[in-house]
C-alpha cells in the first residue's frame, strides 16, 4: 500500500511591506487557509525555511496544488478592522521578526473570525502585537533623533559604492544608521519634509535611501558602510562646543541619560566622544555646585556662614532685568515686574510669579489672578486702580513631569528682592497695601507674623495702611467647595476693607 501523498504547504511570499501582505492576507482568508495551512517569505530573502517548499503568488498556483484552491482576484472581500488594529498592524509590520508575516496573518484570521480579544493588549497575540509596534514606534523616534547628517567632503567626488547603479550626481549630506527594525521608508520621509531642497543620502544595514531634493530613490545596502562616514565638517566644532556649554554636572543623572541616549547611539554621535569626561569631572567634584575639578578634591572642612554672610551686600543693578542678587533669574523665564497706575491707592502685593507670569511677564494672570479678579469685582474695586506686585520677581519652581511646580522662595530671596519692593513702594506710596499670604506679609513688614492673627484688623506701616488676607492660590488648594467659598470671601473682605481705607485717607 503505497503511502497517501501530502499536499505541498503554500508559500505566500510578501512583496511591498504591508501593502503586500495586506493584499495577500485578504486573499488567503477569502481562500479559508488557516494560518497553520500557511508559510510566509519575504520576496527576495533566501529563507532557509522555504527552500524547497511550492512558492505562489495567489494570482497564479504552482503546479502543486494547495490544500485549498485560489479565489479570483474580484472575489477578494473587505474586511473591516478597527483603526487601532489597523494602526498596530502597519507598525508591527516593520518589526525586524522574521516570522513578522505569519504572526499579522493570524491576528488577522481571529478577527475575521469575530475574535475581539485579539487586539487586547491582554491578549497573548494582542500583548505580543502591541510590544512590536511599541518597539517599532521606539526606533522610529530613535532614528529621527539620533541621525547625524555630515557634509560631504569635496575630495570624495564618486556616489557611494552600493549594490544599486550608481548615479552621476551626488548628495550634500551623508549618514550612517543601524535601525533595530526596518524604519527606513518612515525617517526617510521625515528627512525629506524637514530638509527640503538639499540632497543627502542614508545609509543602514538594509539598505540606502537618496534624496536629490525631489524624490526619494532607494537601493539596497552598500557593501562598503565607510563610504556613509565623511568624517569632522566645518560644523561639528561648533556643535561640540555647543553641547559641551550646555552640560550641567549639577543636574547630571546618568541612569536618565542611558535611558534616553542609550550607549548602542553613541558611536553614530560626534558629541558621544564627550559624555565620558563630563561624566568623570561631575563625579569628580563638578557636580557640587559646578566646582572645578581640583576644587572638588580639596580636603577641608564645613564652614556654617550665617544668612548676612551667604548674601553679602552688592551694587544695586539699574533695572529688574539685570538683577542676580539671588540664584532665581536662572530658571526663570523672566523677571516679573509690578503693573498698574504710578498713584494707585491700593498696592496689593503676592509672593512670586506663577507658571503664567512668568512666560507672560505680568502680575496675577493665571487661575490664581482669576481668583483675585473675582474677589476684587465683588469688593466694588477696579483691577485698573491697583497697582499689582509680588515680594519675589522671579518664579521660584520644581519639575513635575512635564509641568512647572510653584515653591515657596526662601527668607534669602525675600531679602534679595526686597531693594525692588521698597522702591515700588516709595514710587506709587499708596494709602493702602494689601498682602497676600504669610510670604507678602513678612515682606512689607519686615518680620514674621501671624497671617491669621493679621487677618484681625489692619496694621499700621508708617503713614500706610497694611491688609492681610490669603493669597488667592490658597483658595485653589483647599479640599472642598465650601472652604474655597470661604477663602474667597475672606480675599473680598480685604479688599473692600482696604477701598474703605483708602478712602478715609483720600
Amino acid at each position: 500500500m503505497k503511502p497517501a501523498v501530502q499536499p505541498e504547504i503554500p508559500v505566500l511570499v510578501v512583496e511591498g511591506g504591508y501593502a503586500g501582505w495586506r493584499q495577500q492576507a485578504l486573499r488567503a482568508l477569502a481562500a479559508g487557509w488557516p494560518p497553520e495551512a500557511l508559510t510566509w517569505a519575504t520576496a527576495g530573502v533566501d529563507d532557509a525555511a522555504t527552500r524547497g517548499a511550492a512558492q505562489l503568488s495567489l494570482d497564479g498556483l504552482s503546479s502543486a496544488a494547495p490544500a485549498f484552491p485560489a479565489p479570483a482576484a474580484a472575489s477578494v472581500p473587505a474586511l473591516r478592522i478597527s483603526a487601532d488594529l489597523a494602526t498596530l498592524l502597519q507598525d508591527a509590520a516593520l518589526h525586524q521578526w522574521p516570522q513578522r508575516w505569519a504572526f499579522l496573518y493570524r491576528v488577522l484570521w481571529r478577527w475575521a473570525q469575530g475574535d475581539r480579544a485579539v487586539a487586547s493588549a491582554a491578549d497573548d497575540d494582542g500583548g505580543r502585537l502591541h510590544a512590536m509596534a511599541k518597539s517599532v514606534r521606539r526606533d522610529k523616534h530613535d532614528m529621527i533623533a539620533y541621525v547625524r547628517f555630515q557634509a560631504r567632503p569635496e575630495t570624495l567626488a564618486a556616489p557611494m559604492d552600493t549594490a544599486a547603479e550608481p548615479r552621476p550626481d551626488t548628495p550634500q549630506y551623508i549618514a550612517w544608521y543601524e535601525p533595530e527594525h526596518h524604519i527606513l521608508p518612515y525617517a526617510a520621509d521625515h528627512f525629506a519634509r524637514r530638509m527640503g531642497g538639499a540632497t543627502w543620502w542614508i545609509g543602514t544595514p538594509q539598505g540606502t535611501v537618496r534624496w536629490d531634493g525631489r524624490a526619494l530613490h532607494y537601493a539596497a545596502a552598500p557593501r562598503d558602510p565607510s563610504a556613509f562616514r565623511a568624517g569632522a565638517d566645518q560644523i561639528e566644532p561648533l556643535w561640540m562646543a555647543y553641547y559641551r556649554s550646555i552640560f550641567n554636572p549639577a543636574r547630571l543623572n546618568e541612569a536618565a541619560l542611558h535611558q534616553h541616549m542609550p550607549v548602542r547611539f553613541w558611536k553614530g554621535l560626534p558629541e558621544a566622544a564627550l559624555i565620558p569626561d563630563m561624566v568623570a569631572q561631575a563625579r569628580n567634584g563638578a557636580r557640587r555646585v559646578a566646582q572645578a575639578g581640583a576644587v572638588g578634591v580639596m580636603p577641608g572642612k564645613r564652614v556654617a556662614v550665617d544668612a548676612g554672610q551667604a548674601l553679602p551686600a552688592r551694587p544695586m543693578p539699574t533695572s529688574l532685568d539685570q538683577c542676580r542678587n539671588c540664584d532665581l533669574w536662572r530658571h526663570a523665564t523672566q523677571a516679573v515686574p509690578g503693573r498698574g497706575p504710578d498713584a494707585a491707592r491700593i498696592m496689593v502685593i503676592g509672593e512670586q510669579p506663577g507658571d503664567h507670569e512668568d512666560l507672560s511677564g505680568e502680575p496675577f494672570v493665571g487661575p490664581a489672578g482669576k481668583v483675585l479678579d473675582a474677589a476684587l469685582l465683588r469688593a466694588g474695586v477696579a483691577r485698573d486702580s491697583v497697582y499689582l506686585t509680588n515680594a519675589v520677581k522671579h518664579f521660584k519652581w520644581f519639575a513635575s513631569g512635564k509641568r512647572r511646580m510653584h515653591k515657596t522662595p526662601g527668607q534669602l530671596e525675600v531679602e534679595a528682592c526686597a531693594h525692588w519692593l521698597d522702591e515700588e513702594l516709595s514710587n506709587v506710596r499708596p494709602a493702602v497695601v494689601v498682602t497676600l499670604g504669610a510670604t507678602a506679609l513678612g515682606a512689607v513688614m519686615r518680620q514674621k507674623l501671624s497671617l491669621r492673627a493679621a487677618m484681625a484688623e489692619p496694621l499700621r506701616l508708617g503713614d500706610t495702611w497694611v491688609v492681610a488676607t490669603w493669597h488667592p492660590s490658597y483658595a485653589l488648594r483647599v479640599n472642598t467647595a465650601e472652604a474655597r467659598a470661604n477663602v474667597e470671601a475672606d480675599i473680598a473682605r480685604a479688599m473692600a476693607e482696604a477701598r474703605r481705607l483708602a478712602d478715609q485717607a483720600a
